[in-house]
């Protein structure tokens, strides 16, 4: 569904929207890597199926996929490049306290289209290699402290270039796990929760996605083969045109051989043991990581106080969509 604000008005028109997301993609990009000591890769846009690479996402959306005759086997569309990033640390040789950040761009074609969500992804994958000591709330808190430092940075600079945008972020982190979520609003819906927290707090991480909650269900879905569950979370941003949380980034210390195990059989996912990167994985062939998604059409509609997804990328949508951003003053690009 498809929410107009009320007198809606962006600080931006077409033209410096988009020189503005020029801008941002350049400057936060720099910072990130800064911050997080990361090297630019190139990466795929697709990738074979039989290899266990894509990401499932919840497991239930369809890949789009398409045959290439010269190579004589099937191709999918990736969902994201949470596994195909683990394994270039291992055949790039990174070491520990390195990592590689890389344009991922996708399609979802299941996605439910709304202000926040299209079929079309573009975001940061980012990964890095780390040590066992490394595997710790602690360091993870720490990675999120400096990603949300970069971003704010980016912000400073972008209003620099922009003084009429009048976006303000909070750079203090509120730390809350999805069971306190549950605890503190039980008669809430997870994204109610995120929404009731984030209003108070402004900048908050959600930890430990995935697993079931005291409720039986989870706060929302993880898929089971890259993010340790009780090592992960999402970073949400109090949004003021649309009045809600905004998620930027969803990331976290990846799975180990140990919780890999766990997690493929209590998803009820036993049957990936046979593909090529989850038996790496389960053999202790690769390095351990942590990483995670940031996204870029997302962080653009965070920092120029942008109202719908459509303003800061290109993509489809209904008619009845088109109609009511244009009465309601949005311009969809």
């Amino acid at each position: 569904m498809t929410i107009i604000p009320k007198d809606y008005h962006p600080a931006l028109g077409l033209y410096e929207t988009q020189k503005a997301i020029g801008l941002i993609k350049n400057v936060f990009q720099v910072k990130l890597c800064s911050a997080l000591h990361l090297k630019r890769v190139t990466a795929p846009l697709f990738v074979d199926p039989s290899t266990g690479l894509n990401d499932d996402l919840n497991g239930v959306e369809r890949p789009v996929s398409f045959d290439v005759p010269a190579v004589q086997r099937d191709a999918q569309v990736v969902h994201s490049l949470a596994k195909w990033k683990r394994l270039a640390l291992h055949d790039y040789d990174f070491y520990v306290g390195n990592g590689l950040v890389t344009d991922m761009n996708a399609i979802r074609r299941d996605e439910e289209l709304d202000n926040l969500h299209s079929i079309y992804v573009d975001q940061w994958d980012w990964e890095k290699v780390i040590d066992r000591s490394m595997r710790s709330e602690e360091y993870l808190q720490d990675t999120v402290r400096r990603i949300v430092s970069a971003l704010c940075g980016s912000l400073d600079e972008l209003k620099w270039q922009f003084p009429q945008l009048e976006t303000e972020l909070c750079r203090d982190v509120t730390f809350i796990t999805s069971q306190e979520l549950e605890d503190k609003y039980p008669g809430l819906s997870p994204k109610e929760r995120e929404n009731a927290f984030v209003k108070e707090h402004k900048t908050v991480f959600v930890e430990k996605i995935g697993g079931k909650l005291k409720s039986g269900q989870p706060h929302d879905g993880r898929a089971p083969d890259y993010d340790d569950w009780d090592l992960n979370g999402d970073l949400l941003f109090w949004h003021e045109p649309l009045n809600c949380a905004l998620e930027i980034s969803s990331m976290g210390i990846r799975v180990d051989a140990e919780s890999l195990d766990r997690q493929l059989t209590e998803s009820g996912c036993d049957d990936r043991r046979k593909f090529p990167f989850h038996q790496m994985l389960l053999r202790n062939e690769l390095p351990l990581t942590i990483g995670g998604g940031i996204g870029q059409s997302r962080l653009c509609m965070l920092l120029l106080g942008k109202a719908h997804i459509g303003e800061v990328q290109s993509s489809l949508w209904d008619e009845e969509t088109r109609r009511l951003c244009k009465e309601g003053g949005i311009i969809l690009l």
